[in-house]
């Protein structure tokens, strides 16, 4: 009688997509240690610790209310609320794609040892972004309240809107890890756009200062309509329009599967070039 035999094939792997998020579920334990590992690195040597991650955007917000309100005269009640909303999310979006591309060439030397799942380190790069900015919001809080603004039912959609910019924000951050892989410039050319796209979109000043005929042009920004689903419940207290849930919902789903299809595609490469 026969005996049948299995081989094990390495390069067998099933659709990379799903491959690669079982692997992350798998490992799941090993990401919650490189998230606490990043926060503790962080505050480590730090005297106020924590506390920066509050100070930070106070001092920011203080530095553009000071000079955005009374400068240039918006008619805009509770500046400060706006300009704070607003910019945790940029910060959020900014500083972990760049975190993305940093824990990836950081994490070669790791590969070149150890089997990790590929997208581990930008899952990284999230947990330790959402941990910054769920430490960023008690600031955010305590402007409201000094601002008068009164929260409204509709602050229970922010975590759907942080789930809208983190898809985003990986889909992207993905893209751009497979990219710095082969081409390093691409770290230093994506500063430059950082620093030009910050000033294109309402984050300092309302929407409303732009002409009515060019408005259209800031809403091909994907980064406006995150904005306003975030910003309406915080500084509104109401739900932002349907159109702008409708398309932040649409283009972080088709960011992120697209970031995690270039990503996982080349994966296998990426041992081998870091």
């Amino acid at each position: 009688m026969a005996r049948s035999s299995l081989i094990y094939d390495s390069a067998d792997r099933g659709m990379p997509m799903i491959e690669e998020f079982r692997e992350l579920v798998r490992y799941r334990d090993l990401l919650r240690q490189l998230i606490t590992r990043n926060i503790k690195t962080r505050y480590k040597r730090s005297a106020l610790g924590m506390v920066w991650t509050m100070l930070h955007p106070l001092m920011m917000m203080l530095v553009l209310t000071l000079a955005f309100s009374n400068i240039f005269r918006f008619s805009l009640p509770h500046f400060p609320v706006y300009v704070l909303s607003g910019l945790l999310l940029w910060n959020f979006f900014a500083q972990t794609t760049n975190s993305t591309m940093s824990e990836l060439l950081w994490g070669g030397t790791l590969m070149h040892r150890i089997y990790v799942p590929r997208v581990m380190f930008a899952a990284t790069a999230i947990g330790t972004g959402l941990v910054n900015l769920a430490l960023s919001l008690p600031a955010l809080i305590l402007i409201m309240v000094l601002s008068g603004v009164r929260p409204q039912p509709a602050l229970l959609f922010v975590p759907v809107a942080v789930v809208f910019i983190c898809l985003f924000t990986l889909g992207v951050g993905l893209v751009l890890s497979t990219l710095v892989i082969y081409f390093a410039d691409v770290f230093e050319m994506f500063q430059i756009l950082l620093m030009s796209w910050f000033y294109l979109q309402p984050i300092m000043y309302p929407i409303e200062i732009i002409p009515a005929s060019r408005q259209w042009l800031f809403k091909l920004n994907p980064m406006y309509y995150f904005l306003s689903v975030f910003r309406a419940p915080i500084y509104e207290g109401r739900l932002a329009p349907a159109r702008d849930i409708a398309m932040a919902a649409l283009i972080s789903v088709i960011t992120f599967v697209i970031g995690w299809w270039i990503f996982t595609k080349k994966a296998e490469e990426l041992a081998y070039r870091v």
